[in-house]
Parts: C-alpha cells; sequence; structure tokens
C-alpha cells in the first residue's frame, strides 16, 4: 500500500518566495513491517550481498560480553505484537508478561573477548530504483547501511556505522543468510525486518537554521511551532532533505577530507509521527495511527532518538559523520 502525506496546513513557499531557493527534495521512506527479499528495499531486511565478499565486522574495543540476545529482541516483539494485537485495550496478558520477565540483559557472550571481531547488523538497503534522489557513489545503484550495535567505540557514545555503496547487477551469487552479532547493547538498536513505501517530498530548514530576516517575516503570519512542526521537515525515516535540530540548535557540518559541507543522506527516526507533528501521518495510517507501535514500525531508537547520517556533498566516500537530535 502506498503512503501519501497529507497536504501542507498551507503552502509556505507560495506565501513566501524567498524561502523557494531553500527547498530541498526529501524521501520519506514510511517503512511498516514486512518480509522483504535481498532485491527489495528494506529496513532491517536481507542485503544483496555477494557470497564471497567477507562480511564487515566491529574491531573497535568495548565490551562485547555483555547486552540483550538479538533472538530475545525479536522474540519479545512478536510476543508485543501478538498480545496487543489480541488485547488492543490491555496488551500481554500476565502468562505473556511472565515470559517478557525472562529477556534480560546479561553476560550472555562470555566467550567474547572486548576485540573479538562482530558482525555488524544490517540496518537498511535502498534501491535508486525505488528512492527518488538517492545520492549514488559512481555507477552502483544501491546503498547499503550497516552498525555495530554497541554505542560506545573509544571515546564516542555512538554506534558504528558502516556505509556500502554498490552495483546490484555485479551481485551474481548472493548470500543466502547473513552473519549477525549475538548480543546488542540497546533493544533499539535491532531493527524490525521492515518494507518502504518511499513518497517524495519538499522540506525547508530548521526554524533556527533560517536567516533571521526571514524568520522575522515567516513570525508575521505563521508562530514558530507551526513552521517547526507542520511546514518544515518531516519526521520519520527519509532521505535527503533537512536536519531538524530540535535539540542542538544547527551546527556546521563540513567534510574532514576536503572541507565540503557535509548533507543529510539518511535519517533514522524512532518515530514516524507523534501528537505534535500529527500532520504528516500519512492518510493510510490515519485510522490506526494512535493503535500501540502504529509509529514505531522499525523498533528503532538510535542516539537520541533521530539519527542523520551526514555524506560529504563532494565525495560520498569520504569520511560521514552521525547528528544525534
Amino acid at each position: 500500500m502506498p503512503r501519501t502525506t497529507p497536504p501542507r496546513p498551507t503552502d509556505i513557499a507560495a506565501s513566501l518566495s524567498a524561502l523557494r531557493p531553500l527547498a530541498r527534495p526529501a524521501t520519506r521512506l514510511h517503512p511498516r513491517p514486512g518480509a522483504p527479499t535481498v532485491h527489495d528495499s528494506s529496513v532491517g531486511g536481507p542485503l544483496l550481498w555477494p557470497a564471497d565478499e567477507p562480511w564487515p565486522v566491529c574491531t573497535v574495543p568495548h565490551k562485547r560480553r555483555n547486552g540483550h540476545r538479538i533472538a530475545d529482541v525479536r522474540r519479545e516483539r512478536e510476543i508485543l505484537r501478538q498480545a496487543w494485537t489480541k488485547n488492543p485495550r490491555t496488551g500481554p496478558d500476565p502468562e505473556d508478561a511472565a515470559l517478557l520477565a525472562t529477556f534480560r540483559r546479561g553476560r550472555h557472550a562470555p566467550h567474547l573477548t572486548d576485540t573479538d571481531p562482530v558482525p555488524l547488523l544490517a540496518v537498511a538497503q535502498l534501491y535508486a530504483a525505488d528512492v527518488p534522489h538517492l545520492p549514488l557513489a559512481g555507477d552502483t545503484d544501491v546503498l547499503q547501511v550497516l552498525w555495530c550495535p554497541y554505542e560506545r567505540h573509544g571515546d564516542r557514545h555512538e554506534v558504528g556505522v558502516h556505509l556500502r555503496w554498490r552495483r546490484s547487477a555485479d551481485v551474481r551469487d548472493a548470500r543466502g543468510t547473513q552473519p549477525e552479532p549475538p548480543l546488542t547493547d540497546r533493544p533499539g538498536l535491532v531493527p524490525t525486518s521492515c518494507v518502504l513505501h518511499p513518497e517524495p517530498i519538499t522540506e525547508y530548514p530548521h526554524w533556527e537554521a533560517l536567516p533571521a530576516g526571514l524568520r522575522s517575516r515567516i513570525e508575521q503570519r505563521w508562530d514558530a511551532d507551526t513552521y517547526l512542526s507542520h511546514l518544515s521537515t518531516a519526521p520519520g525515516w527519509k532521505v535527503g532533505g533537512h536536519i531538524n535540530w530540535r535539540l542542538t540548535g544547527p551546527a556546521s557540518l563540513h567534510c574532514d577530507a576536503c572541507s565540503a559541507e557535509l548533507q543529510p543522506l539518511l535519517t533514522i527516526d524512532a518515530r514516524e509521527w507523534d501528537r505534535g507533528s500529527d500532520s504528516w501521518t500519512p492518510a493510510e495510517d490515519a485510522p490506526h495511527a494512535r493503535d500501540m507501535g502504529a509509529n514505531t514500525p522499525t523498533d528503532i531508537y538510535a542516539g537520541r532518538g533521530q539519527l542523520t547520517i551526514a555524506v560529504c556533498g563532494r565525495n560520498l566516500l569520504h569520511p560521514h559523520r552521525l547528528v544525534s537530535q
């Protein structure tokens, strides 16, 4: 089923032409639980990976013995899904609750040392044919995103993200199964398998990223909250667009390799909408927008809730940066 963002409460660029040069295309990905294949764009689905190509691993030292079993994370979600489907008002019954209580963080991998290589976890796969405006390196046509499901890497408290651009036609013998790490630091770093329903939209800069004079002109017609919540940046998973600097305020982002400006590649959001941004709820989801889990289909909560992978505007293969909001 396609997903359709309702028209914005007002066409702000038509009313304020100074905003038009600041518009950027974005693609809302609209992930929803499903069973994608290696040939589909997905979140948490299998990747189109050559059988003879090594799977990337994390070798950065951190505590690998302790965490949540990834198998337990998935089993817990399935129990909760079934419980809320069966009892939409009360959710898990006492029997479910007793089982859920057995899924705990612990020293579940005592054999691992702090430097043992651990397979990265598949996070997303995006085909250019499905995702308008997807940045591509050379003649590639698919972007794959993986990460280490631990948030401490040296002195940086963030996941270790790995980006891989590839040409799908080159993969003639794909892996039938893909490696996975045994544990995760937090359940919120393990994506639920989702299919995508990409939708192109247009975004405008975050309120604080606008020139002061333009903010004053906007305030003459609308208040800042309306602009922030309903007229500028969309919530949810998306490619491109603008960063919502909701927690830190705008920061200067430049490539460590060449000093070019960094651009948002992929935004990974905990929620597809909330009460403050419900005007972005797709029309197809509106009848069930308040159902348990409806606005959190991927079960991902990375960073502070919204994590943007920013890449070099001059060379996508230069080091990327993570922006947590």
